[in-house]
């Protein structure tokens, strides 16, 4: 299963299965991705890159994509294109002869 749209099916049939919709408002939604996001973070936290396990890495990825796939549902985004709309949109405020190489921010190219 490859599909956003597969995934976000089975993201929507695990939390009805479980009656958590109640609990998967945008404001919570977000505020959960934050969390995981969080958790990730947490995992570098004083070690080097290399240090991190691998596995624990995935798992809070695949919470942070769940939550971010069931906000994109609440709002009927299509994921595959806001993520390509936005790769244009940075397209437009890095170019690459201003970009390449650097980590300025657009505003500072």
């Amino acid at each position: 299963m490859t599909d956003i749209k597969d995934i976000t099916e089975e993201l929507i049939k695990f939390r009805n299965e479980r009656d958590w919709e109640q609990f998967h408002n945008p404001k919570d939604l977000a505020l959960a991705i934050n969390v995981e996001a969080g958790e990730l973070l947490e995992l570098f936290l004083w070690k080097s890159p290399d240090e991190v396990k691998k596995e624990k890495v995935k798992e809070e990825l695949a919470d942070i994509l769940a939550f971010t796939f069931l906000l994109a549902e609440k709002y009927e985004f299509n994921v595959k294109q806001i993520v390509l709309d936005k790769i244009k949109l940075n397209g437009e405020k890095y170019p690459v002869d201003k970009a390449k190489g650097t980590a300025k921010k657009y505003d500072e190219l």
